[in-house]
This record gives C-alpha cells, sequence and structure tokens, in this order.
C-alpha cells in the first residue's frame, strides 16, 4: 500500500457502542434519509448521496456555538466483515469546496463500536496541512466527532428513527 500524500491526514475515531448490526445495516442502507439528511443524486454506481449540514460544536463555550456547513456525505456498499460490516464514506462541501477538508474513509460497525478510519485533505494543499497542524485539523477532527456521535444515536438508539429529524 502507498503512503498518502504529505498534505492528507489520518484519522480515526472509535465510539464504544452497543449495536445491532442488522437494524443499523439498514439505517446505512434504504433508510439513511431518514437520520442523514435529503437524499440527492449519487457520485457513481452503487452509492447513495445526501446533502446534509456537518456541524462543528465548539465545547465548553457558553452559550454554546455551533457551526455549521453544508456538505454531501456519500455511502459505498455495506460490506459483512467478521462481527459487523462496514462501508466507505466521505465528505466535501456542497459549495466552495476547495476552501474547505475533503474526508474519505471507512464506517466500521461491530456488535460493541462504531469506528470511522480514513483521511482528510485540508484545503490549500502543502500549505493547508501546515495550517491544519497549527490549527485546522481541530475543525476536521471536531466535525468528525461530531458525526460519529450522531451516527451512533441513529444506529444504536432503540428509538432513533422515530426521534432523529430528517434534515440536520
Amino acid at each position: 500500500m502507498t503512503s498518502p500524500p504529505a498534505h492528507v491526514t489520518p484519522l480515526r475515531l472509535v465510539q464504544p457502542v452497543a449495536i445491532d448490526v442488522p437494524r443499523a445495516a439498514a439505517l446505512l442502507g434504504q433508510k439513511a434519509a431518514s437520520w442523514l439528511g435529503t437524499p440527492v443524486p449519487a457520485a457513481g454506481p452503487g452509492r447513495s448521496r445526501f446533502l446534509t449540514d456537518l456541524s462543528l460544536p465548539i465545547r465548553n463555550h457558553a452559550p454554546s456555538l455551533v457551526f455549521k456547513k453544508a456538505a454531501f456525505v456519500d455511502l459505498g456498499g455495506i460490506r459483512e466483515i467478521d462481527g459487523g460490516c462496514e462501508l466507505e464514506i466521505s465528505w466535501q462541501s456542497s459549495s466552495l469546496a476547495p476552501l474547505f477538508p475533503v474526508f474519505s474513509g471507512l464506517l466500521t460497525l461491530t456488535t460493541t463500536e462504531l469506528r470511522l478510519e480514513g483521511y482528510y485533505a485540508p484545503p490549500g494543499g502543502e500549505l493547508g496541512a501546515v495550517l491544519d497542524k497549527a490549527f485546522l485539523g481541530i475543525a476536521a477532527r471536531g466535525t468528525a466527532r461530531w458525526f460519529l456521535e450522531r451516527a451512533t444515536q441513529a444506529l444504536a438508539g432503540p428509538d432513533a428513527e422515530a426521534i432523529l429529524p430528517t434534515s440536520m
């Protein structure tokens, strides 16, 4: 496997949680719009695309502060793995895309955890990578953490379909 370009940053987050994998797989397939956003034409065959608002909550800030950005979230087909399933996932801004980080990776579900791992590319190429190390990485990881928490609510909660809004 080749190493990623210098301006791409690895990202790995794990959320321990009890998951009913078959139910969660349905919420990532035909029922994804119930929690992920508005379905839009997919970027390629075998993929689903949703227009949604990704959020960056600023924690430990009173009053609470949340930055939102309209984005496309793309999901690949669900593959069974030992003890769970996984699918490709990516997101990018729906407008002014060169000014915002792009993420591509895998969302893995097992009966005990939800894992998001992959790479994000900060805007601006190599200069953006330098700035990312200084402060932009906080935003990319914070958005990914928010997404994983949102996915955990949707995929692990027994009544998640009834209580989650259809748009974020």
